[in-house]
């Protein structure tokens, strides 16, 4: 995949809310989407699962729906340079912070595997991710992981992943962006638009997602004053999480 720039504050949210991407999408209501069996959330990074699908989970767990999160690696590279946490400081606090999040989203109750590959090195481990992916996902199961080309490197090695694995298990595989909407132009033809639809958030749903955003307090905030301890989710990138409906990629 090609490397994005992450950096900045990307393109504005305005400009997704107003472009024809936007104005073709579908929309349907969470259960017109709801996963028949198990949903499972593939989370590149502590808070993907949150940012990407967090309103989504909440009416799905209302609804009965269970619901699995494998945590892919623990988030620990974060603030590779922060003077504030170590990285394994930062891996408890982030795992801390989804827990608290979940409950938030009415999902205290969904189980969490952490499989703890490293964290902007997932590409490296692909096996390693394939091989336990093979050993969690039973047929029925709905996977949900980044959009192809969601542009962090660990995002897009999921994203290959999570298609082999949900293909030998016999498991739909759907998909979820979080930095695609950072990077990308909403003319880009780069931009998938095949197969999405706009979940419309239901009011509960969305104070639910922006309730558990907000427990993210490492990502959200700065760690310190000093460069290093920068927030990694200001309010530009913020504003284009916790919109008022969420994308799914659900077909090919």
């Amino acid at each position: 995949m090609t490397p994005r720039d992450l950096t900045g504050p990307g393109t504005a949210e305005s400009r997704w809310l107003s472009s024809s991407l936007f104005a073709a999408l579908p929309r349907v209501g969470p259960s017109q989407r709801r996963p028949p069996g198990r949903a499972v959330v593939l989370a590149p990074h502590p808070d993907d699962e949150t940012l990407g699908v967090g309103g989504t989970l909440a009416a799905w767990a209302a609804d009965g729906v269970e619901i699995l999160v494998v945590a892919v690696t623990d988030g620990e590279g974060s603030h590779p340079d922060s003077p504030t946490l170590t990285p394994e400081e930062l891996a408890a606090r982030r795992h801390d912070e989804r827990r608290a999040a979940l409950a938030e989203l009415g999902c205290g109750a969904a189980s969490v595997l952490r499989a703890g590959l490293p964290d902007s090195d997932v590409g490296r481990h692909r096996d390693a991710l394939r091989e336990y992916l093979l050993r969690v996902v039973v047929p029925g199961d709905t996977v949900l992981a980044p959009v192809l080309g969601d542009g962090h490197p660990d995002h897009d090695a999921v994203a290959d992943v999570a298609r082999e694995a949900a293909t030998c298990r016999g498991a739909a595989v759907w998909h979820y962006a979080v930095w695609l909407w950072h990077w990308a132009d909403p003319d880009e033809p780069s931009v998938p638009g095949d197969g999405a639809v706009a979940v419309a958030l239901p009011d509960r749903a969305r104070r639910a997602k922006q309730a558990a955003v907000a427990c993210f307090t490492t990502q959200i905030e700065p760690l310190s004053d000093d460069p290093r301890d920068a927030a990694v989710l200001p309010p530009p990138v913020l504003a284009r999480l916790t919109r008022e409906v969420e994308v799914l990629w659900t077909s090919p």
